[in-house]
Order: structure tokens, then sequence, then C-alpha cells
């Protein structure tokens, strides 16, 4: 199986670590790597281009903001989901963020939740994906027998 590597942005110590636990214990999800800032996000995230699935970012950083990490990451593969998670999910920052390319935007006071059950589907979908590229590299490839 492979592993589900998620990125997440946020600049508060306690937030991030109830956050990766939460992500671990109930979504089964593995927070490979975190920053709390949008150029130190920005970088990983491109350095990095084509081998992570989900990033989750908060809007307000230690320095820029969770807007600028999506803009910077417009132009990523298909697979690649980004969630901005905030306290300020107000209608106006949702428009915002999906018109910047966030997926989806989950409030965190009020929609860890539905965060949660968005990573499991995530995964659940990444599984189903590599199992049927695993049979159809079989069908193409069959054993040969002596």
């Amino acid at each position: 199986m492979e592993t589900f590597i998620t990125y997440v942005v946020e600049d508060n110590p306690t937030v991030l670590s109830n956050l990766i636990e939460a992500l671990s214990e109930i979504a089964h999800v593995k927070v490979t790597a975190h920053s709390a800032t949008q150029s130190e996000a920005s970088q990983w995230l491109e350095r990095h281009h084509a081998s992570w699935h989900l990033a989750i970012v908060d809007l307000f950083l230690k320095q820029g903001t969770g807007l600028g990490v999506l803009a910077a990451c417009r132009n990523r593969q298909p697979y690649q989901k980004m969630v901005l998670l905030t306290n300020y999910a107000t209608p106006e920052i949702r428009l915002r963020s999906v018109a910047l390319g966030a997926d989806a935007v989950f409030d965190k006071s009020t929609e860890l939740d539905g965060l949660l059950a968005y990573c499991i589907k995530q995964t659940h979908k990444l599984m189903l994906e590599n199992g049927q590229e695993t049979q159809r590299n079989v069908l193409s490839h069959p054993r040969q027998s002596n």
C-alpha cells in the first residue's frame, strides 16, 4: 500500500500537535512534514512537486498566508489535494480559497470531523486507485508458468 503523503502548514504548535495526532489515530494519515510559514510551505511543496497527496493549510501563518500557499500550488497534479483549515471560514474566505485552488475549506472549531472524513475518503481513493493499477499491471504482464 502506498503511503498517503500529507503536509501540514500550521504555526500554532498545540494545534499542529493535536491535528497530527487526530489525523494519525482517526484518519490513519501520516503527516510527512510541516511548516509554519508561507515561504517554507511553498518551497517544500514545489521541491516535492510530484510526491505529496494532501496539503492542509492554515489561513494565518507566522509569515504570509494560506492563501499564498494555495496560489503557489495552483499547477499541481490532479491527485494532489489542498485543504484550507481555519478559524475564519467565512463565505468570502471559502470563495477566495476555492478560486485559488482549494479542494475544500474546513472551520477548525466546527468542522474538524469533516476534515477527518475528507482525509479518510482521500486515503481510500488512493488505495482503490493503487489496487486498480496493480490489477492492470497483472493483466498486462501475466506470469509465465514453468
